[in-house]
């Protein structure tokens, strides 16, 4: 850090880094900021709901919340939201590792005042970045060989509100776009009548041979069964 952010954050400086210092608070508060070792100046948490990134001001003592989610595809967008900033170190530290223990929105915007989800939460529930993922694969030139695929499943009203992406030619639909745990199955096109379908996550699941015909309702069942 600079000079400014030296006199801004004596707290920090002293303690060797921004994930330093908040490592001694979480340690003192007995929470756990889901820091990752190698983490000094720079602090990126990896979390269910996407990236929590600490960004600290210049002009000022302020620590900057951002979430965002990655594209999951070579030309598919990406989507990024600040939730809110604090000065203090102790509340961050509280926030971070409530928003990374997966505490529930509501509670979060009940318990630390400074955070604004308002727009993060108004953008799952118009289903935005799902909407916006879908478009970018389908017009995307990179993967322009999973396009009739693709078309076809987004044509069905449930399989287009499951999260898509691109993995080693297949595609992938998810349930939940911020959780990589998510029930989710993989399908590739092997010409215009024959799929193959795996149940992302399952014991011993291996691909296995759909019929056009009955591709929709496989995939509808693989995503929503219990």
């Amino acid at each position: 850090m600079g000079t400014q952010q030296q006199d801004l954050y004596p707290d920090v400086t002293s303690s060797g880094g921004l994930a330093q210092a908040m490592r001694k608070v979480a340690e003192l508060r007995g929470c756990d900021a889901r820091l990752p070792p190698w983490a000094t100046d720079s602090v990126v948490v990896e979390t269910t709901r996407g990236l929590l990134s600490v960004h600290p001001s210049t002009e000022r003592r302020l620590f900057r919340l951002r979430v965002e989610i990655i594209g999951f595809a070579v030309d598919a967008p990406g989507f990024s939201w600040n939730i809110g900033a604090t000065d203090d170190l102790e509340r961050l530290v509280e926030s971070v590792a409530a928003w990374g223990n997966g505490t529930p929105l509501d509670e979060l915007k009940e318990r630390f005042e400074f955070l604004d989800l308002d727009v993060f939460t108004r953008s799952f529930e118009n289903k935005t970045p799902t909407s916006l993922q879908w478009s970018g694969l389908m017009s995307s030139e990179f993967h322009q060989k999973q396009w009739n695929l693709l078309c076809r499943l987004h044509a069905d009203e449930v399989l287009r509100d499951m999260f898509p992406s691109i993995t080693h030619g297949a595609v992938r639909l998810r349930v939940d776009p911020l959780d990589a745990t998510s029930r989710q199955v993989q399908v590739c096109e092997l010409d215009e009548e024959r799929y193959q379908m795996l149940r992302v996550g399952v014991p011993e699941a291996d691909w296995i041979d759909v019929p056009a015909d009955g591709l929709i309702a496989r995939l509808r069942a693989a995503l929503h069964d219990k």
